[in-house]
Order: structure tokens, then sequence, then C-alpha cells
């Protein structure tokens, strides 16, 4: 696969700045980095990001993530590695990244039990995770950006 251009939030002056602004204020919300990280890989995976799927597991295994719960994550639902929590978080993470796949892109049960689990602070961060995610995942498959290269 070829790369069709620059990643656009490195071509237009500021974007990137914006972007990474963005993603950093989710990490201190008080939600555990691995969480985050966790939802960032499996949005990813959704998007078939290969750019952004090979960054997310290395910045995972970086924060602590063990091969195993990185290998599973795409099938987490028929694993043990998760908590509920993490769980709920991964939960929420796929029902934003497909909004149109059902009429109530995230019902209640979804949020319900992601709210169980974490403060209004740290939803917002899981929310802002997975919008500033699929941004990137967007760029890069549009781009065609290919997992390993750089962005510059």
């Amino acid at each position: 696969m070829e790369v069709r251009m620059k990643s656009p939030a490195t071509v237009l002056p500021d974007a990137m700045q914006s972007i990474q602004a963005l993603y950093k204020a989710t990490f201190v919300s008080g939600l555990p980095r691995q969480t985050l990280e966790l939802v960032h890989l499996r949005a990813s995976q959704i998007n078939g990001c290969s750019a952004c799927v090979d960054s997310g597991a290395r910045s995972a295994k970086k924060a602590g993530e063990s091969d195993e719960r990185l290998w599973a994550v795409a099938a987490w639902r028929e694993t043990t590695y998760f908590t509920d929590a993490e769980r709920a978080a991964l939960a929420l993470a796929e029902a934003a990244t497909r909004l149109a796949d059902r009429p109530d892109p995230v019902p209640d049960e979804i949020w319900d039990e992601a709210a169980d689990h974490y403060d209004e602070s740290q939803l917002a961060a899981l929310i802002l995770m997975i919008a500033v995610t699929n941004l990137f995942n967007r760029l890069n498959a549009t781009t065609r950006q290919v997992a390993g290269g750089t962005w510059g």
C-alpha cells in the first residue's frame, strides 16, 4: 500500500498541536492509562487503521499491557483477561465508533454500565479518547498511512 500524502494533521500548521492537546487531556482524568490504551486499540481495530493498531499496541505495551491482553482485545467478550470496568470501556468504544450500526448508537445499557465504573471526568476522558482515535483513524485510512510509518 502506498501512502497518498502526508497526514493532514501534519500538513496544516496547527492541526497536530490541537489534536495532541486533546489526546493529552485524556491522561489527566485519573483513568488508568491501560484502559485508555485498550480503548484506542479497539477503536483502531474496528476502523482498520493499521498505523493506529501498530502504534496503539506499542503504546499499550509501554504502559504495561501484557501480550495476552493485547492479543485478545479484538475478542474481549470471549476472554477472562479484562475487568468489568475495562469491558464497559471497550463496549463504549465499540458503540461510539460504530455510530451508524444501530438506531440508538450508544444505548442506555452501554452508557449505564460505563457510568457505573467511571466518574464524569473519567467518562469525559473515555469519550475524548474514542473521538480522537476515530479522528486519527479517519485521517490515516483516507491517506493510507501504513503501520510503522512516520507522519512527518
